[in-house]
């Protein structure tokens, strides 16, 4: 088993032969698809979704409609391989993978919500979620919460009550790529002292969880 923090949103899930990347977007190194068994995608946004990574690979894609759509304009040839999912659904991908939400949190009320889909995925005896851009509870208890610790969409308060309200014994960071060094820290900070007995840390761009 192992799992890698990549650039940005993106993470990388191997186990018992099978390469699950969720989120491999423009921020996110080319090399993360490398061997990639499938793809799960979030939404539309552009630090979740590059079509130049989906090209490097060709695993099967696994997203929402609105991603799908999107993909057929920029490459019919990739959108043959993807699979469109639903709230709630369960499906394998290789690992037993559950969809959770469908909307995208609020930016702000005067653009249109986006539609999101988180993912959570069972690795043996590991659950990981990833919530994308939302702060939807993954429906069930989960180890370790990849944790989206900013965005235009959120203030750390709000951060903090959703891994709060998951309580997964752990939160690794995740949409980070918008922060500097200083940003880091701050947040950072504040998420170890705040999400009570979640422990939090946060994994350079290509660094493994130690599990």
């Amino acid at each position: 088993m192992r799992i890698t923090k990549f650039g940005h949103a993106c993470v990388r899930i191997e186990h018992d032969g099978q390469v699950v990347v969720i989120d491999p977007g423009a921020f996110t190194e080319r090399e993360a698809v490398d061997g990639a068994t499938a793809v799960l995608v979030t939404h539309e946004h552009a630090d979740h979704l590059h079509v130049d990574h989906l090209r490097a690979t060709d695993a099967p894609v696994f997203t929402i409609e609105a991603v799908r759509a999107q993909i057929a304009e920029a490459d019919r040839g990739v959108a043959e391989r993807v699979t469109v999912v639903s709230p709630g659904e369960q499906l394998d991908v290789g690992l037993p993978v559950t969809a959770v939400g469908e909307l995208h949190a609020v930016i702000h009320e005067d653009l249109p919500r986006v539609h999101n889909s988180g993912y959570v995925v069972d690795v043996g005896s590991l659950r990981v979620y990833h919530p994308g851009d939302s702060l939807t509870p993954p429906g069930g208890p989960v180890d370790v919460l990849l944790l989206p610790v900013h965005a235009p969409w959120s203030k750390i308060s709000e951060v903090i009550d959703f891994g709060r309200s998951v309580g997964a014994p752990r939160a690794v960071a995740v949409h980070d790529g918008l922060l500097n060094d200083t940003g880091l820290g701050v947040v950072g900070r504040n998420l170890e002292l705040l999400l009570g007995e979640t422990a939090y840390e946060r994994l350079q761009p290509g660094t493994d969880l130690s599990l």
